[in-house]
């Protein structure tokens, strides 16, 4: 398999704030579209906006949580293979190699985030 160069990292970071961007759009409409629900209860029907809106956040945070369960899991099995890509000298102590601080930090950051997510979903 070809080692992903400095511009495939690039790209996926890209894509990612890309889908992102998109995620965000989603939510200003969504948003948009429950301001909007307001007329059911300015006629007289509350119980249609209270009823949609409830819909709306048990699926919002059905989906968001199983993303995040799936994410969660897919990161976690994943851990040990991460954690066996710190940088290393040929026989000498890790914590000598260049890169090795960055690392441990970035590999601290997902864990911490893995445990905020696993606390989110009850995992």
């Amino acid at each position: 398999m070809d080692t992903p160069n400095i511009d495939e990292a690039r790209e996926a970071r890209a894509r990612c704030a890309r889908l992102l961007g998109e995620l965000h759009r989603l939510h200003l409409a969504m948003a948009q579209e429950a301001r909007g629900l307001k007329r059911f209860t300015l006629a007289g029907r509350s119980s249609v906006e209270t009823e949609t809106v409830a819909e709306l956040l048990e699926q919002y945070l059905s989906a968001s949580d199983a993303f995040l369960e799936n994410m969660r899991g897919r990161m976690e099995s994943r851990l040990g293979l991460l954690r066996r890509g710190e940088p290393q000298l040929g026989g000498r102590e890790a914590e000598h190699a260049p890169g090795h601080g960055a690392f441990w930090l970035v590999f601290s950051r997902l864990c911490a985030v893995l445990r905020r997510v696993e606390k989110r979903v009850g995992g």
